[in-house]
């Protein structure tokens, strides 16, 4: 699916801010990632979805190299990735629903009501359907960005920091969820520092932690 031989990144010619990157993001994984503000957690997602390049190294998802994908290639591939960020872009003009359609209308194609509604069922928002983001609590804000994030049926979704803003309650809601998309044969890719929502998914699922450390990614110790 996603694959990373020594990847290194840097912007111009200064000291890469990564390096030495290597991973592989297989259907049906789970991982974790931590790493203290100012890691490179946020930069290290952004390449996993090629919205960010490498400096040096091979990057290959789903079969293809990202170094000599087109830009039409490359925003195919994004759309076999879904995002959630911890603060999660809405048109506030616009219903919940809609928001979670753009991904669908960005692409061109038809937008699929039923979809929509099954997705709005699937995170608990049916009723919020028709009503705006800023009426929405961080949770359902959240829960919202996720649905938008999965309509296009992506093989991997990449959660940079989304319970960051959330209580326990919400957190293990939509903790729920991911391992609910995960159990489809879906990879996941969970950037928090949260390690008791790490400790608390790893009762139920099978997951390696990652963390970002002097530039490189490491694996996780055991106390975690």
């Amino acid at each position: 699916m996603i694959e990373m031989q020594n990847l290194s990144f840097g912007y111009g010619a200064s000291e890469p801010l990564l390096a030495d990157m290597s991973l592989s993001l297989q259907p049906g994984s789970f991982h974790f990632l931590t790493g203290p503000s100012g890691s490179g957690k946020t930069t290290f997602l952004r390449l996993c979805y090629a919205d960010l390049l490498p400096r040096s190294g091979r990057m290959i998802a789903f079969g293809q190299d990202v170094s000599q994908l087109s830009r039409d290639g490359i925003a195919a591939l994004r759309r076999k990735v879904g995002v959630v960020h911890q603060d999660p872009q809405f048109l506030d003009h616009m219903p919940v629903a809609d928001n979670i359609a753009l991904p669908q209308i960005v692409a061109g194609g038809p937008v699929d009501t039923d979809v929509i509604r099954d997705l709005l069922d699937w995170v608990q928002l049916r009723q919020h359907g028709g009503a705006l983001p800023p009426s929405l609590s961080g949770g359902e804000r959240q829960r919202a960005a996720l649905a938008r994030a999965v309509i296009m049926t992506p093989e991997l979704v990449i959660a940079d920091e989304p319970t960051g803003n959330l209580d326990w309650e919400m957190s293990m809601r939509l903790l729920d969820l991911l391992i609910e998309f995960n159990q489809a044969d879906k990879a996941v890719l969970f950037a928090t520092h949260d390690l008791n929502l790490i400790r608390a998914a790893k009762q139920r699922v099978q997951a390696r932690v990652l963390r970002i450390a002097g530039k490189r990614l490491q694996l996780a110790g055991a106390d975690l």
